[in-house]
């Protein structure tokens, strides 16, 4: 149990009601009563810990307070499992830090939820602290939000339910949390989020009292916290309020040029609300932004159920959520359990050492803070400017020819080579892609692959190597070939049934790739191979994911150009945005390549660039050629429902799937497809040059009319950011944009943490 004692100078205990603590708040320094933490024993399944018992493994995070590490537990039940360790220095609190401290070691050590990070144990030297907690893989909600800007409404309902089942639990046990802000909310390795940092926090209150400190996060803090009159647990749902706004719109809803402006707006401004946002997300964002702190939904009789059951959450099972039965729309690409590639590499890579301490004095302690779980934020912008090269965080260091022999060269792109290799300590054989560093950056295809490649029809890959040049991609070593070199050997067409089966399968694997919202963007012939010598249709592999994208809203919308001219989509070539139906359209030149022998945009060796694109973006096919003549009804509208020019229109993967074609595909002939005409050799100089010609054809495209760098939207609205940075705070440097936070507690004078959110 964790003890905290106050002691005035003459030895005797004294103890501070709430009303004093409120009249002292603007005097932390006033009380000269000090206390020294004592803390007792935390263990689990009844076994006592020390601090022989973990092994160092690296640093997580560190403050003033000390450091966080990974460890492994080396002897005991639970060996060779993996914690955070945070290490704290014995510190003596002023009174007003009492209940703080003893609160949050209580609700780590005694509450346990799915979405409440959880104590394991705890123990003391003479000099320090140690909380044995979760180790959180997939670092925090804010550093998420920080590379997203913002999320989808569907990421922010899924996120705001837990977190709803969160404070639904703490405010049953009569706690009000009092600091709920990205940085508070961990993500595990499924993605589920977990609360932390109580250090904020006021125990044994119910909806009738209330409690007057003043604490918190100054952006997130409710009016009444603001004006000091008192507030109850109603003002963990002005905060949620304002996290739910933050997620879907990527800013604060009050944020001024100081302090006191930020407070001033939440206490006056009137909020506008972003017309993108649906009706339901509307009116509940109006229902928890009540001034009025009994007016504001989940304040009345019900508490959190008022807000469980708002329109925004109808699709919402609570039930399954709190079961974990509900996937999370975020799944963090970890390699192993000990995995830190969400946390900040300028802390991971520092040797862990756990340096000895002084003991604990009566005169000379450092204030002791909070229990803080861990500090990982990464600040994209920082690390662009230090290092326009990004690193892949899961990707072993070790020199990748320690591990693999390099052999023959199999294959060449725009931006890597791909060898046979060899594990040197098996005669196993893999294909390694090598992508230089300065060239291409890697991070996006790493990070899907590490997700998806468990899919049947989808490359596997084994292990990532990382040097200075180059990312070494160890995958699936495809011996069949590619799809298009086996027709081109074969020199002439499959049966329907073929090509129905290899159809089939294409589009399994595509349909779970949008399901996961990644778009591959680039599905041509060469992209698409046998694992097996004998080119067995449940063989075929999709590869080269170097321009596949993960989604961020439900309709996938994604804006940069990137293709392989034949197979590009009409929405594409017209620069706007597009989904993931464009890679339904590049399936379907390739249904129309397998079955007639020829791309239905390319006509012969003399087509230029230019007349290729164009028929592209009419999108015009015609079917009077005599290959059709030999090809089923079913089939043909089947590649005039994945080649529909409008994407609005075009079929999904999910509905190709369904298609009546495949239904009868057993019964489909398995006769060559023109075997009762002239063979189609597909190796004549025709049919290979106009494939040619298409590839190439996006090289050439005619030029873009270059106008002034200051007419672009970009640079618009970038001085617009300008005008605002140098209106709300001077000195602002023009080409950061700052988000400014103060972090205030009872007894410690404002902290103001800067930290750029790339994006805006």
């Amino acid at each position: 149990m964790l003890i905290v004692k106050e002691v005035d100078e003459n030895g005797s205990s004294e103890d501070q009601t709430e009303e004093e603590d409120h009249e002292n708040i603007e005097s932390p320094e006033s009380s000269a009563s000090e206390t020294e933490i004592d803390i007792g024993d935390v263990r689990k399944c009844g076994e006592k810990a020390d601090r022989q018992q973990f092994e160092l493994l690296k640093v997580l995070g560190q403050g003033s307070f000390g450091k966080v590490f990974l460890v492994r537990k080396v002897r005991g039940r639970d060996s060779g499992h993996v914690y955070a360790m945070k290490v704290l220095k014995k510190a003596t609190l002023k009174i007003r830090d009492r209940q703080r401290t003893k609160l949050e070691r209580n609700i780590l050590a005694h509450i346990s939820h799915p979405f409440i990070v959880k104590l394991h144990y705890a123990f003391q030297t003479e000099g320090k602290l140690y909380l044995i907690l979760d180790f959180l893989r997939g670092g925090d909600l804010f550093t998420r939000l920080s590379k997203e800007v913002m999320f989808t409404e569907d990421d922010v309902k899924f996120y705001l339910a837990e977190l709803t089942l969160a404070l639904e639990h703490l405010h049953s046990l009569g706690i009000v949390y009092r600091d709920l802000k990205p940085e508070n909310i961990l993500l595990d390795a499924d993605g589920h989020i977990k609360v932390t940092d109580f250090g904020l926090s006021k125990e044994a209150i119910d909806s009738e009292k209330k409690t007057y400190s003043f604490c918190g996060t100054v952006e997130y803090m409710a009016p009444e916290v603001i004006n000091r009159r008192g507030h109850s647990m109603a003002a963990d749902f002005w905060s949620l309020g304002v996290l739910m706004f933050e997620m879907l719109t990527g800013h604060l809803p009050f944020q001024g040029r100081d302090r006191n402006d930020t407070m001033n707006q939440i206490l006056k401004a009137k909020l506008s609300m972003p017309h993108f946002l649906t009706q339901e997300a509307q009116s509940l964002l109006r229902a928890l932004f009540k001034r009025n702190s009994h007016n504001r939904l989940g304040a009345g009789p019900d508490g959190v159920e008022e807000i469980k059951r708002h329109a925004f959450f109808a699709n919402i099972d609570f039930v399954k959520l709190l079961n974990k039965e509900i996937d999370p729309p975020f799944k963090p690409a970890l390699s192993t359990v000990d995995s830190t590639s969400y946390f900040d590499p300028e802390f991971t890579k520092r040797t862990p050492k756990d340096s000895p301490a002084l003991p604990a004095s009566a005169n000379g302690h450092e204030i002791f803070r909070g229990f803080s779980f861990v500090s990982n934020a990464v600040i994209e912008e920082r690390k662009l400017i230090q290092k326009s090269i990004r690193s892949v965080p899961t990707a072993k260091t070790h020199p990748f020819t320690d591990d693999y022999e390099i052999l023959e060269k199999i294959g060449n792109g725009a931006h890597s080579v791909v060898h046979k290799c060899q594990m040197k300590a098996t005669p196993r054989r893999y294909a390694v892609k090598i992508v230089k560093k300065a060239v291409f950056d890697a991070t996006e295809e790493v990070d899907i692959l590490l997700r998806h490649s468990h899919q049947q029809f989808i490359v596997k890959l084994f292990d990532v190597y990382e040097d200075e040049t180059a990312i070494y991609m160890v995958e699936e070593l495809c011996e069949g070939g590619e799809l298009l070199d086996r027709l081109v050997n074969k020199r002439a067409l499959g049966s329907e049934k073929e090509v129905a089966s290899l159809m089939s399968n294409l589009l399994y694997a595509v349909q779970y790739l949008h399901s996961q919202q990644v778009a591959h963007r680039d599905l041509t012939a060469a992209n698409i191979l046998f694992a097996s010598k004998d080119g067995d249709p449940n063989s075929l592999r999709i590869v080269d994911f170097g321009f596949a994208k993960q989604s961020r809203a439900e309709n996938g919308m994604l804006m940069t150009p990137c293709y392989t001219a034949q197979f590009v989509a009409p929405e594409v070539l017209r620069k706007q945005g597009y989904d993931r139906s464009c890679d339904v359209w590049s399936l379907g030149v390739l249904l129309h390549t397998m079955l007639t022998g020829f791309t239905p945009f390319a006509m012969g060796p003399n087509d230029t660039p230019d007349q290729i694109l164009q028929r592209v973006g009419d999108g015009k096919i015609t079917m009077t050629q005599p290959v059709w003549d030999t090809i089923s009804e079913d089939a043909k509208d089947l590649v005039k429902k994945m080649l529909d020019v409008d994407p609005n229109r075009r079929v999904t993967a999910k509905q190709a799937l369904q298609h009546k074609w495949f239904g009868r595909k057993e019964s489909l002939p398995d006769r060559p497809i023109q075997e009762n005409g002239e063979k189609l050799d597909m190796t004549d100089v025709k049919f290979q040059t106009a494939l040619d010609q298409t590839y190439k054809a996006i090289s050439s495209a005619p030029s873009v009319t270059l106008r002034p760098v200051g007419s672009s939207a970009l640079a618009k609205r970038r001085m617009k950011d300008i005008l605002y940075a140098n209106y709300t705070k001077k000195n602002v440097s023009a080409n950061a944009c700052f988000r400014t936070s103060w972090t205030i507690s009872p007894t410690v004078s404002p902290v103001t943490k800067m930290v750029c959110r790339p994006g805006l």
